[in-house]
C-alpha cells in the first residue's frame, strides 16, 4: 500500500446532506490520503453515512467534543502523513488540487501553501472566486487573504505551532496562518483553483458575523500589534448590513 501523503481531516457536526460529496472529493483526489472523520455528535443521520465509507476512512468518530478546533487537533494527532490539512464537511476540494498543493509544497521550502478557491452557494448553481490574495504581511493584517478550503500545510510546521487554537471559535484559521507566518515565514500562493467553499445560512460564519468579526480583530490586535483602520471602516457594512442588522 501507498504511503498516505496527506492527512485530511473533516469535522463534522449535522451535515449529513454534504459530508458524502465532501468525502468523495477526497477520495477522488490522485494523491494518497488518510482521512479522519471528527464528527461532534451528529443527531441527523450522519454516522449511518461514515458507516458506509468506513472501509476507505482511517478512522471516525462521533460524539460530542470540545469544538471544531480540539476536533481538528485530535484528528490530527491521529494522523502520520507529512502534510496535512482539514476539509469542513460541507466543503469540497476540485479535481486534482489537492496534488496540485502538494506539488507546489515539495517544490519549494514554504512551510505551507494555499490555492484560490470557489465559494458555492445555496442552489449549488451559483459561484464565484473567494477572495484570495498573494501573500504578505500587510494584506493579512487587512483580512484574511488565505481561503482555508485550499491550504496544504506540513506536520513538522503543525506540530511546532501546536495546531490550532482550541480557544478561538470563529477565526481559528486566521489566527493559524498568522503564527505559521510568525514563526516560519510566508505561506506560498499557488495560482490554481484547488477547492471549494460552500457558502450557506448554517455557516458559523453567516450565522455568528458579529462574534466572527470581533474574533478577528483581537488576532490582528495579538500578532500584528494593531487593527488597520479598514477593519473599523467597513464594520457596518460586514456585520450589520450582511446580517440584516440581527444582534449575531
Amino acid at each position: 500500500m501507498t504511503a498516505a501523503r496527506v492527512s485530511v481531516i473533516v469535522p463534522s457536526f449535522n451535515q449529513r446532506q454534504f459530508i458524502e460529496q465532501a468525502l468523495e472529493s477526497i477520495f477522488a483526489q490522485d494523491i494518497a490520503v488518510e482521512v479522519f472523520v471528527q464528527d461532534g455528535g451528529s443527531t441527523d443521520g450522519t454516522a449511518a453515512v461514515l458507516k458506509r465509507w468506513e472501509n476507505r476512512l482511517a478512522g471516525w468518530t462521533s460524539r460530542k467534543d470540545a469544538g471544531q478546533a480540539a476536533a481538528i487537533n485530535e484528528g490530527m494527532n491521529r494522523g502520520s502523513a507529512p502534510y496535512v490539512c482539514w476539509l469542513n464537511s460541507d466543503d469540497m476540494f476540485e479535481d486534482g488540487g489537492l496534488a496540485t498543493l502538494a506539488e507546489a509544497l515539495e517544490a519549494s521550502t514554504a512551510p505551507a501553501v494555499y490555492g484560490r478557491t470557489w465559494d458555492i452557494f445555496d442552489d449549488q448553481s451559483t459561484r464565484k472566486a473567494t477572495w484570495v490574495q498573494s501573500f504578505s504581511r500587510a494584506r493579512l493584517a487587512k483580512r484574511c487573504i488565505v481561503s482555508q478550503p485550499g491550504t496544504l500545510i506540513r506536520r513538522s510546521v503543525w506540530e511546532a505551532v501546536g495546531g490550532l487554537d482550541p480557544h478561538l471559535h470563529m477565526a481559528l484559521d486566521y489566527d493559524l496562518w498568522w503564527r505559521i507566518y510568525n514563526q516560519f515565514g510566508p505561506l506560498k500562493f499557488v495560482d490554481s483553483f484547488v477547492a471549494s467553499n460552500r457558502i450557506h445560512s448554517m455557516t458559523k460564519t453567516s450565522r455568528f458575523r458579529r462574534r466572527h468579526y470581533d474574533e478577528a480583530i483581537k488576532v490582528v490586535r495579538t500578532h500584528h500589534g494593531r487593527v488597520p483602520l479598514k477593519w473599523f471602516l467597513a464594520q457596518p457594512y460586514r456585520v450589520w448590513i450582511k446580517s440584516g442588522f440581527r444582534e449575531l
